[in-house]
């Protein structure tokens, strides 16, 4: 049945998935950066949205892998393990396949971490996620040197839109963690400034005479009642025997 089918259809099928698996990534990365930048509301956003965020990822793996078969079964061009694989093995364009090669390995890592997602440290997803924007530009970049359809000029207009669109999300995203981070530091420097304040107020010569008196021993404010004076029978410091007359009644 492959023996029957037209020698070119192998080449349209890996023409037309490396185009959608190209725009599935696209779509991703502005669906991630409108989610990141609030651009659907400041309330959180449905969980139908963080899903369809997933699929589109998830489906430009599965077209990657469609674009990557139908490579190995056209014969017009020789793609074999190395040349899909490995990058500058490929006798054609070595180059421009190179990038769509590595564009490949950060895709599988970037989609591998989201799955494991619940499974890793935090930080780990987060910094493999942000490899989401090296991975359009080597994505583009592989389209636009390597796909026999970059002359189309609907495609290379759908290209432009969709990184300026990127370039401008990407800068108000990062202006809003910029704002997060500086409202962060004068929330604390606010606090180091009320500790002061307070460090000092307890400092001031009314709060010392205060602090001493409450921690004044209460059996040193009451010696004077619970103790007998020298006149009244205490011994005095040269030794004489005390008078108890008045300390207990009388002298037995």
């Amino acid at each position: 049945m492959l023996a029957a089918l037209d020698p070119k259809t192998w080449w349209y099928t890996a023409r037309a998935a490396g185009i959608v698996a190209w725009a599935l990534l696209a779509l991703s990365v502005l669906w991630g950066l409108a989610l990141s930048t609030k651009a659907f509301g400041r309330t959180a956003p449905p969980p139908w949205l963080l899903d369809l965020h997933r699929h589109l990822g998830g489906l430009a793996v599965v077209f990657t892998g469609v674009h990557l078969a139908g490579l190995a079964l056209d014969h017009y061009v020789y793609f074999g393990t190395a040349e899909l694989l490995v990058p500058f093995a490929s006798q054609w364009k070595p180059d421009a396949v190179a990038w769509g090669v590595v564009a490949m390995y950060v895709l599988v890592a970037i989609e591998a971490t989201s799955l494991l997602q619940r499974r890793i440290p935090r930080r780990w997803w987060r910094r493999t996620h942000y490899a989401s924007f090296p991975l359009y530009v080597l994505a583009t970049v592989h389209l636009a040197t390597a796909g026999t359809d970059r002359g189309v000029q609907a495609l290379q207009w759908t290209a432009l839109a969709s990184t300026v669109v990127i370039v401008l999300l990407t800068l108000i995203r990062a202006a809003q963690a910029a704002d997060k981070r500086a409202g962060r530091a004068e929330r604390g420097s606010a606090r180091v400034r009320s500790a002061v304040a307070d460090a000092g107020q307890a400092t001031t010569p009314a709060a010392r005479s205060a602090s001493t008196r409450s921690a004044r021993p209460s059996s040193a404010r009451t010696s004077s009642v619970c103790s007998p004076s020298v006149g009244a029978g205490a011994p005095s410091s040269a030794g004489v025997e005390p008078n108890w007359v008045g300390w207990r009644g009388s002298r037995v």
